[in-house]
Parts: structure tokens; sequence; C-alpha cells
């Protein structure tokens, strides 16, 4: 066939085999459809790489992404924009893209300067608000949009307000194969002369195998020789994080059940042809998924379009495709009717094949080349659409236009800084000083930078073995007698103290409350939500304004995840009013503080009444947060226009000269953050300039254009004094650096990845 127009050059961006999941079976099925069907057309991939070393692709795959690499998504649409490509056809589904809710993908289509045609693979009826966000940009940057349902068309016009016009309705692609009968082909399975019931995909809990296997029982009383085979390899996400326990969980209910000698597992993913082979030989196929939110599944495509006969729970696709004698519905978690529409299927031999028929006649439009037609035609219609819009302009961008360079996040001294119990006090130079052990305060600090880099997708084996260390560490020096954590530990593992400070009651709540909001902590988020409850009653009768912050910081992140819970809300209200009224009592027209000195870690204070004012919906206490972070950044900015945090060596009383040196870099980190939090609340970019000046600050602007950040070691200098930089490398300020390059690449993740502020 001929290439439509003048497109000669597509471009397929989303997973792609050798990778083992659906879309890159999609995308692999996609790309030779178009090929075969458009032989002049070049097709070329650019695959989401999920492991570090990648895949064995074939010679279509021309750029390789890695998933959470922000960097590899630009690089990217700089290449696809270099080699002319005319089209680029993205495959889209959470999860598999980097950045939160997969925003990466945003920031290369952003780029693009050709038309953008995006399946959606996942319309979700009830998505978060970070999720909505995405799909609403997702939405303003495609061309055109292709949808698999019918339900998939609404969702998009009715939850996201996508316009009619540029949504395109094309199937699930489907093999082209002869209909057969499926004893035909059972005897390369060994179940020749037996009924057949089929389920097929990776295998995961969400897809209601154990529902199959109890209804079994009931179906073998009346056909005996029925056997149910579950074909596919468990999910690579959860064999990596659960192994093979959900599998071995089915064998046993298998075994329980009396129904092992008709239940075959293939623990393996199998190709296209072999694929079609097994659902040659079915005669019934089942999908007992357990909920109905499933807009496409490639897996019902492939057994309906090949003439099976389907029972499948009325999840969205399902009750779309399996209307009209086309297949069988039964409720969600109903073994018995399951059981009882296998049987009525089986029964009755001359309704089963009609419904064969059925499914088989309409799946003749499902087919890959047909499938490929369409999307020529959305390819055309998308290069029409974009000519009327205009072409985007070049790519080249100005460096005001670029996203600040940032160093890369390198925790080789955070790891020689740690061991077993957690993370040592101090360094002599850059080793670690035994002498001064550890303490609470710095393994809280640290546990926060272990979880705020799994947000960012850069754990690790090693990040997460060291996790568990620090984890361990508050839980050892939370005292439960009297709800309080100790802080000073010695090197030979014995407490210095009875009681922590406040500051380090503040610590701790603020690193339990982030691993209670965090989904994928596992074991952590069980541990962290007991400590939190049994820790937070104490920060009712604290007196330090910062120990207030920190406390807020954590009970934010904890209602994040649990907001009904009623105590915490009533602390958050008390130590906000607290807060709030210390700044009534010290500010004045020129004094926007809370107390009679600007001392230590002084910008987490207005953090506070930020984050706090914003969740609360509370307008006086945001303006009053903003307000003193003004001021705050504004006295903490040299006449040269660097950042110069409140010098340690005597602080800023009122009234009085302020201390230029000791610069500590704590100061740094949490002017980062609170500016941060600024733009969050107020989209304000005045903000983002403020966070990169202080962020700067460890890069070497500041009073002595010296750096403070190591990139040989990945750690950072104690201090800046009057006239050198500190060379102890301890964790406080290499904890600092840290938090602050990780608050910086999720904010720039951010800004690449969206046009519009945040709240708009």
């Amino acid at each position: 066939m001929q290439t439509p127009s003048a497109i000669r050059k597509i471009a397929l961006l989303g997973d792609y085999l050798p990778r083992k999941c659906g879309i890159a079976t999609f995308t692999t099925d996609l790309r030779r459809a178009v090929a075969t069907e458009f032989q002049e057309m070049q097709c070329l991939v650019v695959p989401v790489n999920d492991l570090a070393g990648g895949y064995d692709y074939p010679a279509e795959v021309r750029f390789e992404i890695a998933e959470q690499d922000l960097p590899s998504y630009l690089r990217a649409a700089d290449f696809l924009n270099i080699t002319d490509v005319h089209v680029v056809c993205v495959q889209h589904e959470f999860g598999i893209y980097g950045g939160p809710s997969g925003s990466h993908l945003l920031a290369l289509l952003r780029d693009l300067r050709m038309p953008i045609v995006t399946t959606l693979h996942t319309i979700l009826r009830d998505p978060n608000a970070e999720q909505r966000r995405v799909m609403r940009e997702l939405i303003r940057l495609s061309t055109r949009l292709v949808v698999m349902a019918e339900r998939g068309r609404e969702f998009l016009r009715d939850i996201y307000h996508a316009p009619e016009a540029k949504i395109d309705l094309i199937p699930h692609g489907i093999p082209d194969m002869p209909f057969a009968d499926p004893n035909y082909f059972k005897d390369e399975f060994g179940v020749a002369g037996k009924q057949v019931v089929l389920t097929f995909g990776l295998l995961s809990p969400n897809k209601g195998i154990e529902y199959a296997l109890r209804a079994l029982p009931g179906i073998l009383r009346e056909f005996p020789n029925v056997v149910y085979i579950v074909l596919g390899q468990t999910h690579p996400n959860l064999l990596r994080d659960e192994g093979e326990a959900y599998r071995l969980s089915l064998e046993r209910l298998a075994k329980d059940l009396g129904v092992q000698k008709n239940v075959v597992f293939f623990n393996r993913f199998v190709e296209l042809e072999e694929l079609m082979r097994f659902i040659g030989a079915a005669d019934i196929y089942l999908t007992p998924y357990l909920t109905e939110s499933q807009i496409t599944s490639g897996t019902l495509a492939y057994a309906f379009g090949a003439g099976n006969a389907v029972v499948s729970t009325p999840y969205w696709h399902a009750a779309e495709l399996l209307t009209s004698e086309r297949g069988k519905l039964v409720p969600f978690r109903d073994a018995k009717a399951i059981s009882e529409a296998v049987v009525e299927l089986l029964r009755d031999e001359p309704a089963r094949h009609a419904m064969r028929k059925n499914a088989y006649k309409l799946g003749r439009d499902m087919v890959w080349s047909r499938a490929a037609q369409l999307y020529a035609k959305s390819f055309e219609q998308a290069r029409l659409d974009h000519s009327f819009v205009g072409r985007k302009s070049s790519p080249i961008k100005t460096l005001d236009e670029q996203p600040g360079q940032l160093p890369e996040m390198k925790l080789d001294h955070l790891f020689r800084m740690s061991d077993s119990t957690g993370i040592f006090q101090h360094a002599s130079f850059t080793v670690p000083n035994f002498a001064e052990g550890y303490c609470t305060d710095d393994n809280a600090r640290a546990l926060v930078l272990a979880v705020m880099l799994q947000q960012l997708g850069q754990g690790s084996p090693r990040l997460s073995e060291q996790a568990a260390a620090y984890a361990a560490f508050l839980n050892h020096a939370f005292d439960r007698g009297c709800g309080r954590f100790r802080n000073f530990m010695s090197f030979d593992r014995h407490w210095l103290e009875d009681v922590g400070s406040e500051d380090c009651q503040g610590h701790a709540l603020w690193a339990l409350g982030l691993c209670v909001s965090q989904a994928g902590q596992g074991s952590f988020q069980m541990l962290a939500a007991q400590l939190f409850e049994q820790a937070l009653p104490v920060a009712a009768g604290f007196t330090s304004p910062r120990a207030w912050a920190f406390t807020l910081l954590g009970i934010d992140e904890y209602l994040c995840r649990l907001s009904g819970d009623r105590r915490a809300n009533q602390i958050r209200e008390s130590l906000t009013a607290k807060l709030m009224q210390r700044y009534a009592d010290a500010a004045t027209e020129d004094w926007h503080w809370f107390e009679e000195m600007v001392s230590y870690t002084n910008a987490k204070l207005p953090h506070a009444l930020i984050l706090s004012g914003r969740c609360m919906n509370d307008a006086a206490m945001l303006e009053t947060g903003l307000k003193s972070l003004r001021w705050l950044v504004k006295i903490q900015t040299s006449d040269a226009g660097s950042f110069r945090p409140i010098g340690s060596n005597g602080f800023y009383p009122r009234g009085k000269e302020r201390a230029l040196f000791d610069q500590q870099p704590i100061e740094a980190q949490a002017t980062v953050s609170a500016c941060i939090e600024a733009y969050h609340a107020t989209g304000d970019m005045v903000w983002v300039a403020e966070a990169r000046r202080a962020f700067e600050w460890f890069l070497g602007r500041n009073d002595l254009g010296l750096a403070l950040y190591d990139p040989g070691t990945g750690g950072c200098r104690d201090g800046l004094h009057v006239d050198r930089v500190s060379e102890n490398q301890g964790a406080e300020s290499t904890l600092g650096f840290l938090l602050a390059l990780a608050k910086m690449q999720a904010l720039q993740n951010t800004l690449t990845s969206f046009k519009e502020p945040p709240g708009e």
C-alpha cells in the first residue's frame, strides 16, 4: 500500500520488546503493522528503559530514554527534531514514564516541532490532582488522541474536557488468524479430548485468578475433563518487589481446592506466534478481573478477535465489547457466577460456537492491517491540524530558556559516612569521626533524603539498605516509656542522654511523616505510622518554634495519607496558632520575624506556615509565611546579589549587627526548601529565582567565591568561615546539600514538564 500523503517518517515512543509488558507488545505490533501496510514509510522507535543497561533492541530502535532521567527526554526531543520525523506516535500509560505521574514525558513533547498522536492505554475516571494535571497537559500537547473504546472517548470528553474533534477511536489491534476449531491446536499442548479454559497476561493480584480457581470445583463436577491454563509470567514489578508470592499462593489455593490436576501454570512471557496457538486451543477465554477500571485490555482483544468464547467480569472494555451475544459477563469476585457461566457455555455447544463466530466477525475490523490504516488516517489528520495551527519554532534555546544545570546526585560520601547502625555525625576531613558517634537529627534527615530520592526515581538497593538502617536508628532512639526520642549515641552504641531536644523530636516526626505519606515504603510505612502516632502527642507541649515547624512538616506529610486523623489535625491547628502568635508578638514594621533573634534553620519557620496555610486553606497564615520569608530572603542577600545566610557566630539579635560568619549549609538548604514551597503556593517565578540563588551558595556564589560542595566526594564542607571553608564534611552539611539538590531536581522536573504554574 502507498504511503499516505507527505508522511515519510514516523517515530513510536513507548515501551518496546524485548521489554516484557503489554505496552511493549502493543508498540511492537503497531510498528510492524504500519511498516508492513505502508512500506515506503520509515518507522523508527524511541523506547523507555526501566533498566540501567537497557534491552537488546532490534535495528528500528534509534534512541533510548532512561525512565527517570529528565535530560534524556530532552535529548530524545532534540533527536526527533533533528532527524526530521514527521509524526510522533506516543503510547501513554501511567507508570511507564519518569517523574511524578509520568510528567517527564511532557517535557519531551513540549520540545517537539512535529504533530503528536497519543494513544491512551489508560484513562482514569478518578485521577488524583497530579494525574489530572498530567492528563490535562498531555491532551493540550497532543495533536490527536487515540482511544480504543467508546468509554475512553466519553471519559476524555466528560472528565478531562478534551475537544471531541481531536479524538480518534481505533480498536486495539489483533493478529489476523483463521477461524479454527480449538481441537486443531490441542494436541500440541497435550490436552486433546479435554475442554480448555484459558487466562493469559502478566500475572498480578488484580487479575482475579483466585476466583477462577474457586470456580473450578463447580465446573469439574459436570465437566471433569476441563483444564484451566494460566499463561504468563509474573509482572516484572511484582516479581521485583514481592517475588513469586502471589503465584505460589494461587498454587496452594489450587491444591487446597483439590483441582491441581486440572490447572496448568505456564510461567513465561510468550511470543505472538506461540500465544496465538494457545488462544487457538481454548474453548473458553476467561478474564476474572477484580475491578471495572480497565479501559483497554489487549489480552481480551486478542482472544475475542481470534474467535474465543469469552467469560469476563464487566470491566469497562469487556462491558463494551461483549454485547449482542459476543460473550458472557459475570459479577466481580463471584466464583459461583463464573462456574455457572462456563458450565452453561460448555453444555450448549451451538450457543458457544455462535458466540465465537459473532466475536470473530467483529474482530475482522480489529486486525492490525486495519488498525494501521486507521492510524495512518490519524497521522494525516494530525499533519493537517498541525499545519493549520502552525509549526513550532526552532528547538535551539538560549541559556535563559534552558533549565539550569544541577550537579549530579552523588551519594559516595553519604555511604562513606553510614554504617549498619546509621549515619555518623561528624567527619575529620572526608573520614567519619567515630568519636562523635551518631545522632537522631542526622539519621532523620538521611531517611528524608532516601525517601525523596525514591520519589525522584533515584533509589537503589544500596540506598534502600541504608534507609533501613536510618529507620532502625529512629525506632531504637524512641523511648516508648516517655514518648520521646533520644538524640546522641556513642560509637559503642550507648545512649548519651535520656531525652533528646525538642528539635530532635521535630526532625524525627518530619521523617516519619514523610515515610507514611509515600506509597511503596512497605514495612517502613507501617513502622513509621506506629512511631509517628506514639511520638506525636508530646509535640503539643513543645516550646521551640523550630520543633513546631519540623513537626508541622511531618504532620502535613502524614495527613496526605491519613487525612482523617483527628489528633494530628488538632495538633497542627495548635502548633500553627502558636507560630502565628509568636509572629504577632515579635513582628514590627521593620522586623518581620517570629523572635527577637534570627538564629538557625530560620527558613523552616515561614516554610511551615506557607505549607500549613496552603493545606488548611488559611489565607492569613499563608500570607504571614510569605511575608516573613520575603523579609528573611532580603536580609540574607548580599550587596553583590548572592545568598548570605545569618552567621552562626552570634546570629542576628534585633537592633544589633548581624553575624556574617560562620555560614552554615543547613541555612541554605532550609531557604531552598522554603522558597520552593512558596513557589508551589503562589506560582510566582520569583521564588524559583530565590531558591536557585540559595542553592548556588553551595556551588561558590557566596561571599568568598568558594564552593562548599565537593564533586569529588559528593560531600559538603561544614561551613564558610571569614577566610576559608571548613575542610570537614560532616553529616549535617552533606545532608543539607543533598536535600537541597533533591528539592532543586524535583522543582526542575516540574518546571520542565509543566508550562503553567501549579494550581492553574
